[in-house]
Protein backbone atom coordinates (compact mmCIF):
# COMPACT_ATOMS: atom_id res chain seq x y z
CA UNK A 1 0.00 0.00 0.00
CA UNK A 2 1.62 3.45 -1.12
CA UNK A 3 1.61 6.05 1.39
CA UNK A 4 0.15 9.60 0.27
CA UNK A 5 2.53 12.71 1.16
CA UNK A 6 1.85 15.35 3.38
CA UNK A 7 0.41 17.63 0.30
CA UNK A 8 -1.62 14.66 -0.54
CA UNK A 9 -3.26 14.43 2.89
CA UNK A 10 -3.37 18.32 3.42
CA UNK A 11 -5.20 18.46 0.22
CA UNK A 12 -7.82 15.83 0.90
CA UNK A 13 -8.06 17.08 4.35
CA UNK A 14 -8.87 20.34 2.60
CA UNK A 15 -11.69 18.87 0.50
CA UNK A 16 -13.27 16.95 3.27
CA UNK A 17 -13.28 19.97 5.36
CA UNK A 18 -15.11 21.82 2.15
CA UNK A 19 -18.22 19.54 2.92
CA UNK A 20 -18.48 19.92 6.03
CA UNK A 21 -21.73 21.91 8.00
CA UNK A 22 -20.56 25.11 9.78
CA UNK A 23 -20.87 23.84 13.23
CA UNK A 24 -18.74 20.51 12.49
CA UNK A 25 -15.91 23.46 11.05
CA UNK A 26 -16.35 25.30 14.27
CA UNK A 27 -15.32 22.51 16.15
CA UNK A 28 -12.48 21.83 14.32
CA UNK A 29 -11.63 25.49 13.64
CA UNK A 30 -11.35 25.13 17.62
CA UNK A 31 -9.67 22.27 18.13
CA UNK A 32 -6.89 23.51 15.88
CA UNK A 33 -6.47 26.80 17.83
CA UNK A 34 -5.99 24.50 20.93
CA UNK A 35 -3.07 22.64 19.24
CA UNK A 36 -1.72 25.71 18.00
CA UNK A 37 -1.74 27.87 21.26
CA UNK A 38 -0.92 24.36 23.14
CA UNK A 39 2.33 24.07 21.52
CA UNK A 40 5.94 25.35 21.70
CA UNK A 41 8.84 26.68 19.82
CA UNK A 42 10.08 24.71 17.28
CA UNK A 43 6.97 22.28 17.30
CA UNK A 44 4.86 25.24 16.22
CA UNK A 45 6.62 26.75 14.23
CA UNK A 46 6.26 23.04 11.80
CA UNK A 47 2.39 23.29 12.88
CA UNK A 48 1.56 26.84 11.69
CA UNK A 49 2.98 25.72 8.31
CA UNK A 50 1.08 22.67 8.02
CA UNK A 51 -2.25 23.98 9.05
CA UNK A 52 -2.15 27.08 7.46
CA UNK A 53 -3.96 25.85 4.20
CA UNK A 54 -6.77 23.81 6.42
CA UNK A 55 -7.31 26.94 8.51
CA UNK A 56 -8.05 29.02 5.23
CA UNK A 57 -10.47 26.68 4.26
CA UNK A 58 -12.67 26.87 7.89
CA UNK A 59 -12.28 30.90 7.76
CA UNK A 60 -14.75 30.37 4.41
CA UNK A 61 -17.10 28.13 6.32
CA UNK A 62 -17.70 29.21 10.13
CA UNK A 63 -19.62 32.32 10.97
CA UNK A 64 -18.18 36.01 12.20
CA UNK A 65 -18.33 34.98 15.97
CA UNK A 66 -16.09 31.95 15.02
CA UNK A 67 -13.03 34.34 13.58
CA UNK A 68 -13.49 36.87 16.19
CA UNK A 69 -12.13 33.69 18.48
CA UNK A 70 -10.09 32.49 16.03
CA UNK A 71 -8.49 36.40 15.64
CA UNK A 72 -8.35 37.18 19.42
CA UNK A 73 -6.03 33.79 20.01
CA UNK A 74 -4.02 34.25 17.22
CA UNK A 75 -3.45 37.70 18.39
CA UNK A 76 -1.51 36.07 21.31
CA UNK A 77 1.12 34.26 19.33
CA UNK A 78 4.57 35.25 18.28
CA UNK A 79 4.31 32.71 15.22
CA UNK A 80 0.80 32.49 13.58
CA UNK A 81 -0.24 30.90 10.38
CA UNK A 82 0.88 33.66 7.80
CA UNK A 83 -1.95 33.53 5.34
CA UNK A 84 -4.38 32.99 7.37
CA UNK A 85 -3.49 35.84 9.75
CA UNK A 86 -3.55 37.54 6.84
CA UNK A 87 -6.43 37.02 6.08
CA UNK A 88 -8.24 38.08 9.62
CA UNK A 89 -6.29 41.20 9.32
CA UNK A 90 -7.30 42.45 6.15
CA UNK A 91 -10.68 41.20 6.91
CA UNK A 92 -13.62 44.26 6.06
CA UNK A 93 -15.09 43.64 9.56
CA UNK A 94 -13.44 45.83 12.17
CA UNK A 95 -14.48 43.11 14.82
CA UNK A 96 -12.39 40.24 12.98
CA UNK A 97 -9.34 42.15 11.68
CA UNK A 98 -8.75 44.41 14.69
CA UNK A 99 -7.72 41.96 17.67
CA UNK A 100 -4.70 40.74 15.26
CA UNK A 101 -4.01 44.29 14.22
CA UNK A 102 -3.92 45.38 17.91
CA UNK A 103 -1.83 42.78 19.33
CA UNK A 104 -0.19 40.21 16.78
CA UNK A 105 3.81 40.18 17.00
CA UNK A 106 4.00 37.84 13.86
CA UNK A 107 2.26 40.67 11.63
CA UNK A 108 5.03 42.55 9.23
CA UNK A 109 5.37 46.25 8.93
CA UNK A 110 4.01 45.54 5.41
CA UNK A 111 1.38 43.47 6.44
CA UNK A 112 0.26 46.47 8.46
CA UNK A 113 1.24 49.04 5.57
CA UNK A 114 -1.01 47.20 3.26
CA UNK A 115 -3.56 47.00 5.70
CA UNK A 116 -3.11 50.88 6.08
CA UNK A 117 -3.92 51.51 2.51
CA UNK A 118 -6.83 49.22 1.59
CA UNK A 119 -8.96 49.26 4.41
CA UNK A 120 -11.05 51.76 7.21
CA UNK A 121 -10.48 53.73 10.01
CA UNK A 122 -11.52 51.14 12.54
CA UNK A 123 -8.66 49.10 11.15
CA UNK A 124 -5.91 52.12 11.58
CA UNK A 125 -7.03 53.43 14.75
CA UNK A 126 -6.48 49.49 15.68
CA UNK A 127 -2.88 49.84 14.58
CA UNK A 128 -2.09 53.54 16.35
CA UNK A 129 -3.07 51.72 19.38
CA UNK A 130 -0.03 49.06 18.79
CA UNK A 131 2.24 48.85 21.65
CA UNK A 132 5.08 48.87 19.36
CA UNK A 133 4.88 50.88 15.94
CA UNK A 134 7.49 51.06 13.41
CA UNK A 135 8.81 54.53 11.23
CA UNK A 136 7.21 53.21 8.44
CA UNK A 137 4.03 52.39 9.61
CA UNK A 138 3.60 55.17 11.63
CA UNK A 139 4.27 57.21 8.24
CA UNK A 140 2.11 55.10 6.48
CA UNK A 141 -0.88 56.64 9.56
CA UNK A 142 -0.06 59.80 9.25
CA UNK A 143 -0.96 60.19 5.59
CA UNK A 144 -4.70 59.41 6.39
CA UNK A 145 -4.51 62.54 8.82
CA UNK A 146 -7.44 62.94 11.23
CA UNK A 147 -7.87 61.62 14.92
CA UNK A 148 -5.06 59.40 13.97
CA UNK A 149 -1.85 61.81 14.36
CA UNK A 150 -3.09 62.72 17.91
CA UNK A 151 -3.33 58.55 18.90
CA UNK A 152 0.23 58.20 17.33
CA UNK A 153 1.12 61.46 19.27
CA UNK A 154 -0.23 59.87 22.62
CA UNK A 155 0.66 56.34 22.25
CA UNK A 156 4.34 55.84 23.64
CA UNK A 157 4.94 52.82 21.86
CA UNK A 158 5.42 54.90 18.43
CA UNK A 159 8.59 55.46 16.88
CA UNK A 160 8.71 58.76 14.55
CA UNK A 161 10.74 58.87 11.71
CA UNK A 162 12.43 62.37 10.31
CA UNK A 163 9.75 62.05 7.69
CA UNK A 164 6.73 61.68 10.18
CA UNK A 165 8.00 64.63 12.49
CA UNK A 166 8.34 66.56 9.42
CA UNK A 167 4.43 65.34 8.11
CA UNK A 168 3.32 66.57 11.54
CA UNK A 169 4.95 70.10 11.76
CA UNK A 170 3.05 70.60 8.38
CA UNK A 171 -0.26 69.70 9.72
CA UNK A 172 0.31 71.17 13.21
CA UNK A 173 -0.17 74.88 11.16
CA UNK A 174 -3.69 73.83 10.63
CA UNK A 175 -4.30 72.24 14.00
CA UNK A 176 -3.05 73.38 17.10
CA UNK A 177 -3.53 70.31 19.05
CA UNK A 178 -0.98 68.40 17.10
CA UNK A 179 1.64 70.72 18.13
CA UNK A 180 -0.04 70.98 21.79
CA UNK A 181 0.79 66.80 21.88
CA UNK A 182 4.09 66.62 20.15
CA UNK A 183 5.34 69.85 22.29
CA UNK A 184 3.91 67.49 25.44
CA UNK A 185 5.34 64.20 24.28
CA UNK A 186 8.34 63.23 26.09
CA UNK A 187 10.61 62.63 23.61
CA UNK A 188 10.20 65.08 20.99
CA UNK A 189 13.64 66.18 19.63
CA UNK A 190 14.37 69.65 20.58
CA UNK A 191 14.65 70.69 16.93
CA UNK A 192 11.11 69.64 16.62
CA UNK A 193 9.71 71.63 19.67
CA UNK A 194 11.60 75.02 18.28
CA UNK A 195 9.88 74.67 14.64
CA UNK A 196 6.57 74.20 16.66
CA UNK A 197 6.56 76.57 18.85
CA UNK A 198 7.91 79.42 16.25
CA UNK A 199 5.57 78.24 13.71
CA UNK A 200 2.84 81.44 12.85
CA UNK A 201 -0.53 80.69 13.73
CA UNK A 202 -2.43 80.59 10.42
CA UNK A 203 -0.59 81.28 6.78
CA UNK A 204 -0.18 84.92 5.86
CA UNK A 205 -2.93 86.56 3.85
CA UNK A 206 -1.71 88.21 0.16
CA UNK A 207 0.25 91.02 0.23
CA UNK A 208 -2.25 94.21 -0.63
CA UNK A 209 -2.07 95.86 -4.54
CA UNK A 210 0.39 98.35 -5.14
CA UNK A 211 -2.50 100.03 -6.61
CA UNK A 212 -4.59 100.40 -3.46
CA UNK A 213 -2.01 100.57 -0.46
CA UNK A 214 -3.41 100.00 3.02
CA UNK A 215 -1.87 101.58 6.00
CA UNK A 216 -0.47 99.10 8.80
CA UNK A 217 -3.01 98.00 11.39
CA UNK A 218 -2.23 98.63 15.14
CA UNK A 219 -2.39 95.55 17.12
CA UNK A 220 -5.78 94.56 18.43
CA UNK A 221 -6.09 94.64 22.17
CA UNK A 222 -6.06 91.06 23.92
CA UNK A 223 -9.78 89.63 25.23
CA UNK A 224 -8.90 89.69 29.13
CA UNK A 225 -9.55 85.81 29.92
CA UNK A 226 -11.68 84.69 32.39
CA UNK A 227 -11.15 82.38 35.36
CA UNK A 228 -12.63 79.63 33.05
CA UNK A 229 -9.45 80.24 30.38
CA UNK A 230 -7.01 80.52 33.56
CA UNK A 231 -8.37 76.85 34.75
CA UNK A 232 -8.13 75.36 30.90
CA UNK A 233 -4.94 76.98 30.65
CA UNK A 234 -3.36 75.84 33.53
CA UNK A 235 -2.68 71.81 33.12
CA UNK A 236 -0.73 72.83 29.92
CA UNK A 237 1.68 75.74 31.22
CA UNK A 238 2.48 73.71 34.54
CA UNK A 239 3.19 70.43 32.33
CA UNK A 240 5.32 72.50 30.20
CA UNK A 241 7.27 73.89 33.21
CA UNK A 242 8.02 70.63 34.55
CA UNK A 243 9.61 69.12 31.39
CA UNK A 244 11.48 72.48 31.01
CA UNK A 245 9.83 73.81 28.01
CA UNK A 246 8.07 76.40 29.51
CA UNK A 247 11.07 78.75 27.74
CA UNK A 248 11.34 82.04 25.77
CA UNK A 249 10.60 80.03 22.46
CA UNK A 250 6.96 79.06 24.16
CA UNK A 251 5.93 82.04 26.07
CA UNK A 252 7.09 84.03 22.78
CA UNK A 253 4.72 81.96 20.80
CA UNK A 254 1.66 82.53 23.42
CA UNK A 255 2.61 86.55 23.26
CA UNK A 256 2.49 86.43 19.02
CA UNK A 257 -0.74 84.51 19.00
CA UNK A 258 -2.88 86.85 20.99
CA UNK A 259 -2.85 83.48 24.16
CA UNK A 260 -3.55 85.36 26.39
CA UNK A 261 -4.57 83.11 28.91
CA UNK A 262 -1.60 81.36 28.44
CA UNK A 263 0.52 84.23 28.25
CA UNK A 264 -0.73 85.11 31.86
CA UNK A 265 -0.57 82.15 33.08
CA UNK A 266 3.28 81.21 32.35
CA UNK A 267 4.06 84.73 33.81
CA UNK A 268 2.80 83.80 36.79
CA UNK A 269 4.09 80.42 37.14
CA UNK A 270 7.64 81.60 36.09
CA UNK A 271 8.06 84.50 38.22
CA UNK A 272 5.97 82.86 40.73
CA UNK A 273 3.40 86.44 41.06
CA UNK A 274 -0.47 85.67 41.30
CA UNK A 275 -2.34 86.17 38.07
CA UNK A 276 -4.04 89.43 39.45
CA UNK A 277 -0.27 91.43 39.55
CA UNK A 278 0.37 89.92 35.93
CA UNK A 279 -3.01 90.80 34.80
CA UNK A 280 -2.23 94.61 36.72
CA UNK A 281 1.09 95.43 35.23
CA UNK A 282 -0.20 94.04 31.65
CA UNK A 283 -2.91 96.60 31.65
CA UNK A 284 -0.68 99.22 33.33
CA UNK A 285 0.20 102.11 30.75
CA UNK A 286 3.49 102.07 32.23
CA UNK A 287 5.28 99.19 30.87
CA UNK A 288 7.92 98.79 34.43
CA UNK A 289 5.92 96.71 35.89
CA UNK A 290 5.53 94.09 32.98
CA UNK A 291 9.23 94.46 32.22
CA UNK A 292 10.15 93.81 36.01
CA UNK A 293 7.88 90.29 35.87
CA UNK A 294 9.61 89.27 32.29
CA UNK A 295 12.94 89.92 34.04
CA UNK A 296 11.28 87.64 37.22
CA UNK A 297 10.41 84.81 34.64
CA UNK A 298 13.88 84.71 33.43
CA UNK A 299 13.16 85.70 29.90
CA UNK A 300 15.25 87.32 27.75
CA UNK A 301 14.99 90.88 26.01
CA UNK A 302 13.66 89.80 22.78
CA UNK A 303 10.78 88.06 24.27
CA UNK A 304 10.14 90.05 26.63
CA UNK A 305 9.86 93.11 23.34
CA UNK A 306 7.32 90.88 21.93
CA UNK A 307 5.19 90.77 25.06
CA UNK A 308 5.12 94.52 25.23
CA UNK A 309 4.54 95.09 21.57
CA UNK A 310 1.40 92.60 21.84
CA UNK A 311 -0.21 93.41 24.79
CA UNK A 312 -2.46 96.33 23.50
CA UNK A 313 -3.87 98.35 20.53
CA UNK A 314 -1.11 100.78 21.04
CA UNK A 315 2.56 100.01 19.28
CA UNK A 316 5.51 101.06 21.44
CA UNK A 317 7.04 104.20 20.42
CA UNK A 318 10.70 104.39 19.99
CA UNK A 319 11.75 106.15 23.49
CA UNK A 320 9.41 103.88 24.99
CA UNK A 321 11.29 100.87 23.65
CA UNK A 322 14.25 102.92 24.62
CA UNK A 323 13.31 102.70 27.97
CA UNK A 324 11.87 99.45 28.73
CA UNK A 325 15.06 97.96 27.42
CA UNK A 326 16.94 100.55 29.76
CA UNK A 327 14.95 99.03 32.58
CA UNK A 328 15.19 95.57 31.60
CA UNK A 329 19.36 95.78 31.45
CA UNK A 330 19.53 97.65 34.67
CA UNK A 331 17.45 95.08 36.80
CA UNK A 332 18.71 92.77 38.99
CA UNK A 333 16.75 89.21 38.53
CA UNK A 334 16.61 88.96 42.80
CA UNK A 335 15.51 92.73 42.68
CA UNK A 336 13.04 92.05 40.18
CA UNK A 337 11.59 88.75 41.20
CA UNK A 338 11.15 90.43 45.19
CA UNK A 339 9.53 93.42 43.62
CA UNK A 340 6.61 91.70 41.38
CA UNK A 341 5.92 89.25 44.51
CA UNK A 342 5.84 92.25 46.70
CA UNK A 343 3.43 94.11 44.55
CA UNK A 344 0.43 91.95 45.18
CA UNK A 345 1.08 93.13 48.93
CA UNK A 346 1.04 96.76 47.52
CA UNK A 347 -2.18 96.11 45.47
CA UNK A 348 -3.60 94.57 48.20
CA UNK A 349 -3.09 97.21 50.76
CA UNK A 350 -3.88 99.73 48.33
CA UNK A 351 -7.34 101.55 49.46
CA UNK A 352 -9.76 104.24 48.90
CA UNK A 353 -11.25 105.80 45.55
CA UNK A 354 -11.55 102.92 43.22
CA UNK A 355 -10.58 105.16 40.32
CA UNK A 356 -7.53 105.91 41.89
CA UNK A 357 -4.02 103.41 40.32
CA UNK A 358 -2.40 101.28 42.94
CA UNK A 359 0.95 102.79 44.28
CA UNK A 360 3.72 101.77 41.35
CA UNK A 361 5.66 98.74 42.34
CA UNK A 362 9.49 100.49 43.28
CA UNK A 363 12.69 99.19 41.94
CA UNK A 364 15.91 99.34 43.02
CA UNK A 365 18.60 99.76 40.21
Amino acid sequence: MMANSPADILAELEEVVATYPPHRCARILAGMVQLLTGSRGQCRELLVNVVDGVLLRLTERVEASALVQLSTALAELDIAPPETLWRLASHDSPDVACPVLLKSRALSAADLEAVIDSRGEWHRRAIAARSDIAPTVTEALIKHGGPICLDLIKNQGTKFSDAAYAALIAKADQDGEIAKALVLRPGTPDLVVRKLLSAPPARKAPAPSAAAPVPEAEPAPPKRPCRADYAGARPEIVALNRIGKLNDSTVNRFAIRGETANLFTALSVLSGAPLEIIEHVASDDDCEGLVMACRASRLNWQTTLTILSNRSGKRLSYSERERAQRIFETLLLSTSQWTVRWGQIVANASTGDPGNRSPKMGVSR
